[in-house]
Parts: C-alpha cells; structure tokens; sequence
C-alpha cells in the first residue's frame, strides 16, 4: 500500500530557517518575504514539481498600498425618510476607492449569495466577508464597534482591485434606524481617489504533481499553506521579529515536505495535486483571494483546497494535542471522510471541536476558496496556542515528532482523494453552505 513518509528532521530544517530571525517575520511586503517564496521555490524544484506561475513557481502579483484615512470622506444615509449624517469619528475606510454617489437607491444584502448588481451595498453584519456576485460601487458595512483596521493605517490591493470601496460604519444612529426595520435606504457618499503609489511584487508559490488517469489527471487538488507572518512590530526593549514558526511556517514546511513525499512515490495519483503557498494571508487572505480571482487551474474543475495552518505546537491552550488534528467546518464538507480513513491507517485521530470547527472556518486561507465554490477545509493540530501572533512564536518550540506523524496521515489523505473516482463535496443538508454550494453551482 501507498504510504508516503515525512520526517522530523526534514521538517526542523524548513521551519528553523523560515521561521529565523534572518527573515524578519516574514511581512507582506519585505525581504524576508521574498527569501521565503525562493526557498519554497528551490524545494519544490528538489522534489521535482512542474512550475505552474508566470515566471517558473512564482504566480506574480502587483499590489499598492493605499491610506484608508477618513480625510475628505462624507457618508449620508437616508433610512425610512431619516437622514442621517455620518460623523467620521464613527467610520473608517476598509477599502479605499473613489466614489461619488448622490442620493443613490441601496441594496440590503442578508445573504452573501446576493447579486446586488450594481447597486451600492449596506451589510448590517460584520461577519459578512464577501459581497455577492456583483461589482458594488460602495459597500457599507455597519458594524457593533470601532475594532479591526482603523482610518490611516495603509492598505494592500491588488492592481487593478477586484474590489468595490468599503466604509465601516457603527454610529449609533445608524445602527437605531436599521433596527427600526426600514427597507427603503439611499446613499450620498463621497471619497476621494487614493493617492498613486508605487506598485510591489508580490508571489504565491505553486508547483503541481501531475495525476496518472488521462482523464481525472485535468482535475485538482490544492493543499495550501500561508508563507507570511507579521514582519517586525513595536520598538523599546525586546524581540520585535514575529517569527511565526507555528503560524504559519509549520503549514509551509508540511506543504514542501508532502510534496517531496508525495512527488517520491513510483505511483502517481489519478488527479493533480497543487503545491500552494500563499502570500499575505495576515492581512486578510490576499494572496488566497489573488489566486482564486486569477486560478492557475479552473476552479470548476479544482475538487478542493486543504490548507494547512498550526501543525507544529501541541500546547493547545485547552490542553495537549498529541496523534490528532482538528478541520474546519468539519460537517460542510465530507472531506473529514477522506481524511479520517487515512488517520485510522496511520493511528491519528480526526477531530472535531465543537466550538471552534465552525467559528474558525472563514479565518484563514481556506475561505477564498470556498467563497468561489471549491470545498476546502482548514487543517491544524492546535487551534489556539500560547505565544500566537507573539514574537514567541519560535521554532524550537514545535513538537517535530508528532508535526511528521501527522503530515504522513495528511500525505496519505490528501493522496486518498486525488487517486478517488469521487471528489469531495459540500454538505447540502447543512444550511451554513448554502453560499459555497450556490457559488459552486455557478461554476
């Protein structure tokens, strides 16, 4: 039988120099980045991967940084006959875009499957991570409090961006009138242009395994990992580097090694497996959201995306983890089928966390995915560890002994279902997937 073996060792090696000082975090944009992307780079060339980017296994990427300050910016809504005009102490601009819109007919979007066309967009969730299947002027997200980005921290976008401006908006008066159930919403609105700004490469990496069958090989498999961290923050005493050696260099260097395993194997499987390694996924899922707006390979025929994310510690902070690894959306799928008959091969457990399983499923790479339709899920052996998005977050801390005893019961999955007839679908009976199997169906 087909068993794919990782090692400790090899896996130390990777996350010990992704995650050194040397590459200073690892932020989106900077050198340690892009040191980064040439060591995955040379390790897909190792194991023998077909490159699969525009230039050899790089997918390039030109991205700006724009300021999203509130400067300039006016917001008038007009709820049931009530105007109410925004102060800008109560928004900031997410998503920088110039919009001038004068007492403009809204949509209310309840359900992210929406197509709002190309009306302007209120959302009253701050949950909501997508807005429908149209291109929305403006989208105006209210929401309970001020958290998340605020107005002068620069954002990255993709050049041209797919994406429509965004305010966030949570004035009181706002949120009043809404509760009042009013229907009928009008805009004005306006924000200025962002000032141009020099563009930056940035680059997924992606290196693809060729299936055997001649028909199943045209048909993929996407095992995914975030490269990045959170580069140097703070000043003042102490260690500024976020290494992010479990977040998510272990993710990475899992990645790599199953593709020197699964690329080691005399017999192939029936479908493609796509190596993928993401940039920016800190910063809300770039790189993830560039590669599902630009696929290498048809996303109709891509049968999932398994993302690796927290490998390595086993400190979980409810307690150890040893022999088990957690998914995402654990009953939106049935990957957890595919993967729990190659855990009970190589004596790891499959689990679901109650709380966290569905909570955790749009928080990270794997949510791009699923919002254009592809079953994913979210694979890690810790769901909150201690030093997370701390600078503590080094590699001597990862257990490697139980990070290759879990990526050989990954390898040995993700081989089962690309050598399988069957692809792995959404769950229609679970009403959460109503928008991914409605984006699939598009397809």
């Amino acid at each position: 039988q087909v068993q794919p073996k990782v090692t400790a060792n090899d896996l130390k090696a990777d996350v010990s120099f992704l995650a050194s000082d040397a590459l200073e975090g690892r932020g989106t944009p900077s050198k340690g980045l892009d040191i980064a992307a040439e060591y995955i780079a040379a390790e897909f060339r190792r194991s023998g991967l077909e490159p699969a980017g525009d230039d050899g296994y790089f997918q390039t990427a030109d991205f700006i940084s724009v300021s999203s300050n509130v400067e300039g910016v006016e917001l008038t809504l007009e709820i049931g006959g009530r105007k109410i005009k925004v102060d800008r102490g109560s928004m900031t601009v997410a998503n920088p875009g110039a919009v001038n819109l004068d007492n403009v007919p809204m949509g209310v979007m309840t359900d992210a499957s929406q197509d709002m066309g190309d009306k302007p967009v209120l959302v009253n969730s701050a949950r909501m991570r997508s807005w429908g299947n149209g291109h929305p002027p403006l989208v105006v997200l209210v929401v309970p409090s001020p958290g998340g980005r605020m107005g002068g921290a620069p954002v990255l976008q993709p050049v041209p961006s797919p994406y429509p401006p965004v305010l966030m908006v949570w004035d009181a008066a706002v949120r009043e009138a809404l509760t009042a159930g009013a229907a009928d919403i009008k805009v004005t609105a306006h924000i200025p242009a962002p000032a141009p700004q020099p563009p930056v490469k940035l680059r997924n990496v992606i290196g693809v395994l060729r299936g055997s069958d001649p028909a199943l090989k045209d048909t993929y498999l996407v095992l995914t990992a975030h490269y990045d961290h959170l580069g140097v923050r703070g000043t003042g005493d102490g260690d500024h580097i976020f290494n992010g050696a479990n977040d998510d260099a272990s993710g990475t260097s899992s990645v790599i090694e199953i593709a020197k395993a699964l690329a080691a194997l005399a017999q192939r499987p029936r479908r493609s497996i796509v190596f993928l390694t993401l940039f920016g996924e800190e910063l809300g899922d770039l790189g993830s959201r560039y590669y599902c707006q630009h696929p290498v390979f048809p996303l109709a025929k891509t049968v999932a995306d398994i993302n690796l994310e927290q490998l390595g510690r086993t400190d979980d902070t409810e307690g150890p983890r040893l022999l088990q690894f957690n998914l995402t959306g654990f009953d939106y799928t049935d990957i957890a089928a595919f993967l729990s008959k190659a855990g009970e091969r190589t004596g790891i457990r499959v689990v679901k966390h109650e709380k966290n399983s569905d909570s955790f499923f749009a928080r990270s790479d794997n949510a791009a995915f699923a919002d254009a339709g592809v079953p994913s899920t979210t694979l890690s052996v810790s769901y909150i560890f201690p030093d997370y998005h701390r600078p503590g977050d080094e590699w001597p801390k990862l257990d490697y002994d139980n990070m290759a005893k879990v990526d050989d019961a990954v390898a040995l999955g993700v081989y089962g279902i690309a050598d399988s007839a069957e692809a792995p679908r959404w769950n229609k009976e679970n009403p959460k997937t109503a928008r991914y199997v409605a984006a699939r169906e598009k397809q």
